[in-house]
């Protein structure tokens, strides 16, 4: 990565499903487009595209940690450093919605 990660953790698709199962109260925040986000997305995730960050901060909690996904890992990666630098608790989904989808959990398609 060319971009300073600001110490931001990762979490693993299943470590994600283990806060899923046990009902833990945080945000999990899809900055792919809308276009990919109505494709398929992870279920009770808000979708809130990465070039649009920097003007809808207000719209997110700063009292609960927030878990970021896209395509890869790639923007979500760029979206939770610029979250860190700007006070949010924030982790990254390791390899996005891939490997969510790899790890056998299911995203769901909208119709």
């Amino acid at each position: 990565m060319l971009f300073n990660t600001y110490g931001i953790k990762n979490i693993t698709a299943q470590d994600l499903q283990g806060k899923i199962r046990n009902n833990e109260d945080f945000l999990l925040l899809d900055v792919r487009t809308p276009q990919e986000h109505h494709a398929e997305a992870i279920e009770n995730s808000y979708l809130l595209p990465v070039q649009e960050l920097s003007f809808r901060t207000d719209e997110l909690p700063q009292n609960k940690e927030i878990v970021v996904y896209c395509r890869v890992g790639n923007r979500s990666a760029f979206a939770a450093a610029y979250l860190a630098r700007m006070g949010y608790q924030v982790k990254n989904l390791e390899g996005g919605i891939i490997a969510w989808n790899s790890a056998g959990n299911g995203a769901y398609a909208r119709a």
